[in-house]
Parts: C-alpha cells; structure tokens; sequence
C-alpha cells in the first residue's frame, strides 16, 4: 500500500497460525524461511525463461557469446533472489521500525477503536528510504477484531515514513492477535518479489460491553436498611467531606461545594458502604476450544456462545455499577483459585480492574470441572468473607454438594442469585431455586441469553 489511497487488511486467525511469521516451518531457519517466500515478478519470470532459451540454444549452436547472454540473465534473476531473501527489513543500514497505536486500549466489544500503524526508518539513510518507496503493507487481524469485511484502511506516505489508519470494531470479548505486518517488495529491477512479515504482532484486549444497572433500587434499599438498622447515604455524600488545608486540589468535587456552599472533596469512596461479590459460573460460557480437535466432546454445543457472552456481560455490569455507586466490588469466576479475589474500589480504576478479569474467562472442559471449580470457589469465599458484604451470584442450575454449599453463603449474609436456566418450574432449575431460597437467598430465574437490564430487573425486583 502506499499513497493516499484505501488497502484491504488480511485477517488470520491466531488460534490456527501460531507462529509470528505467517508462514513457513516454525524448526527452519530464518534465513531458509525467507528464501522460501521469494517469487520470481512477470518480468523475472520472461528473463528466466529468456535465459535458458539463449543458453540452450548457445550451446547447440556453439555460440559462446549467445551462452553468456543466457547465462547473464539467469544469474541476475538468481542474485536478486538472493539478496531479497537473504535481507531483512528490520536490520542493516535501512532498516525498519512498526509501532501501532491503538484507541481506545482496551477496546469494548461492538465499540469502534482507531489504529495508527507507523512503518518508519530507524536511520535517516538512502537505504531505508529506497526500501519505503518500494514497500507494500497489509496488515494481519484475527477474524473477531476485523470481523466478516474484513479492514479498510487509509495510507499516507511520505520520504521516511509510511502512516497506515484504520478502525477496528472487535465481535467477540477475549484477547485477539493484531498484526505482525506483512510486507511484500520488489528488487530495483522489478524481477522479483517477497513477502516478510515486519514487527510484532500486538495483543489487542477486548473487553465485554457493560450496561450502566440502577443499584439503588427498592429491593436492595430494603435489604441495606434491615442490615444496618438505618437508612443508607447517598452515594453523592457518603464520599464527599468538605476541604483541610493539605487536601490534594484536584479532589475537589465543585458540584458538591457548590450545593453545601463550601469546598467539599471527594473521600473514600469505598468508606460507609458495604463490598459486593459478584460470583460468576463459567459453566454457563463454552468450553474451551482445543486448536486439533475442536470442543471437548463431553459439553460439545451444550452452550451457545451468544448466552455466554450474555452472562460475562450481566456480572461485568453488576460489579461496575457497583463500583459506580462507591462500593468496593469485585468478580470472582470459579475456578479462580483458593487466593481469594481482592476487592476494586474506585469508578475508574476499578472497572478497569474488574473488566481486565474477565478478558480471558472461559468455561469448563465438562461438568465435574465446572462442579469441582464452584465449590473451590465458593469454600474460598466462605473463608474470606464479611458479614457486611453482599453476594450477587449469576449461577447455571445446580445440584448436589455443589448447590448446598453454595445455599450455605445465604445464611451467614446477604445473598442474591439470578438462575439462568431454559426450564420452566418443573426443571433442573426448579431445585436450585428452592434449595436457594429456603437459605435466605433472594433468587430470580431467567432464560440464557437475557440482556442484562432486564435480567437485573428481574433479580432487582424479586420476580421468579
């Protein structure tokens, strides 16, 4: 690419194509793998072919002089081929530096980031500038940033530089390979071509998209007031104290001074409030995927990605709208370990905290995986717990040791669990909820799938 003008990107998926490459066997050597993706241009081709024309007939009708021609054009081809194979495009004395730039860094599923990808020449030499002038660039992006379309992107070049913008809109929540860059040059004399991927690839952190939850409704009210015999404040004012001499300027909170009508600053916005966990099981997301046999045969097609994906995205919004009030919260999948989980406080901070937790998350291989990693989990928070802290679990139906353990948190504080379950009444679920609620748990029932305001609606309100 180069100009003004609009390229497509190449897409590869990073869970086939392991290596950085693109190309080649991963146990060749470099220089080997860079000869291999040498091609001969139309021009280099008619000279070979020319070459040995001349050189066969030269030497039948002994014409040394034909033979040498031959000969010349065969070498010429052979030394170009050569050289673009033997050299690389990030070393020498025109070599070649990539930075990408990506924002915003994370990128939010569905949400648009913008991406400037920068090939410039490391040294201001005659080198670097020939091999701009003659580069092609395409960029690699793993299906689920560039999507089904593909990237379009917009080049500017300049004398020692090469400015590449696009916008990627990643489909899936995870962490995605963006890049290395492929680059594809010709000789001075246009004989031959290669293809050599230039930089690192960049690991492009997608997070799930979040929906702003009101925590402060009458359900939860209720439960706040009977576990603290009061009225709770105002988030507003349980984090606002007015100004000492010493207090850093940029805390001030100018809307609360202007209401009290003397300087206030934003305090600990963690004081005053109760934690909230949220417990999130990873068997309602599918199961890994291994890369040579695809989905593990015991939970094969039991879970659509969309109704996982739904349920990273109503714990994400719980945590963060709690964040959002001033409570310290955080999410806790199972199978995360007998360290419990700390806390995240602050709107800012702590989302971003809460949100990069849950990049990675992935189901269990099967179901004693998943029934093993929820009791650990929830024997660890058991261990750890307050008895000020509220619970909010978003669970697949459960039976067993599993289920009264998890039934056994509802005793000792506040419990509210949202049952997210095909069955009616009569089902798996049906269990669950009952074991759930004889505990002291408040406990809703929605199908998979369910957006997330309205299956916080459901849980917020009580509904069965």
């Amino acid at each position: 690419m180069s100009g003004d003008d609009e390229a497509g990107a190449t897409r590869t998926d990073p869970a086939r194509d392991g290596t950085a490459s693109g190309g080649g066997r991963s146990g060749a050597h470099p220089t080997l793998r860079r000869l291999a993706r040498v091609r001969p241009t139309r021009r280099g081709l008619a000279l070979l072919v020319a070459g040995a024309l001349l050189a066969v007939v030269g030497t039948l009708l002994e014409l040394p002089d034909v033979v040498g021609l031959g000969a010349a054009g065969l070498l010429s081809v052979l030394l170009a081929w050569t050289l673009m194979g033997v050299q690389r495009l990030d070393a020498g004395r025109g070599a070649l530096a990539v930075t990408r730039e990506l924002t915003p860094n994370p990128v939010v599923r569905d949400q648009t980031a913008a991406v400037r990808l920068v090939v410039g020449a490391r040294a201001r030499t005659g080198a670097a500038y020939e091999r701009l002038a003659r580069l092609r660039l395409s960029e690699q992006a793993a299906h689920e940033l560039a999507g089904p379309h593909g990237i379009r992107a917009r080049v500017t070049a300049h004398a020692d530089r090469i400015a590449v913008t696009y916008a990627l809109t990643p489909a899936r929540r995870g962490r995605w390979a963006l890049g290395p860059l492929l680059t594809t040059r010709t000789d001075v004399f246009g004989l031959v071509r290669t293809t050599q991927p230039l930089g690192s690839a960049t690991r492009v952190a997608v997070w799930p998209r979040t929906v702003d939850l009101p925590t402060r409704t009458r359900v939860l009210g209720e439960v706040d007031r009977a576990a603290t015999g009061a009225r709770l404040a105002s988030t507003d004012d349980s984090v606002l104290r007015e100004y000492v001499s010493g207090d850093d300027p940029r805390r001030v909170h100018w809307a609360g001074s202007a209401r009290q009508g003397r300087l206030m600053v934003r305090a600990d916005e963690s004081a005053g409030v109760r934690p909230v966990t949220v417990l999130l099981d990873l068997s309602l997301l599918p199961p890994p995927v291994d890369p040579r046999t695809g989905p593990w045969p015991s939970t094969r097609g039991t879970r659509s990605h969309v109704d996982g994906e739904r349920a990273v995205e109503l714990a994400a919004s719980v945590a963060t709208s709690f964040l959002d009030a001033g409570h310290p919260a955080r999410l806790v999948p199972t199978g995360s370990g007998p360290a419990p989980v700390p806390f995240a406080a602050g709107a800012r901070t702590g989302r971003a905290t809460v949100l990069d937790s849950t990049v990675d998350l992935r189901g269990h291989r099967g179901a004693a995986d998943a029934e093993r990693a929820l009791l650990q989990t929830v024997r660890a928070l058991r261990a750890s717990r307050s008895l000020d802290e509220i619970t909010v679990a978003v669970l697949g139906p459960q039976a067993g040791p599993a289920l009264r353990e998890v039934a056994e948190l509802g005793i000792e504080s506040t419990c509210w669990a949202l049952v997210v379950a095909d069955e009616g009444r009569d089902g798996p679920a049906a269990g669950t909820v009952a074991a759930l609620r004889g505990a002291g748990w408040r406990v809703a029932t929605c199908p998979p799938g369910t957006a997330p305001d309205r299956a916080w609606a459901l849980l917020a309100e009580g509904a069965a």
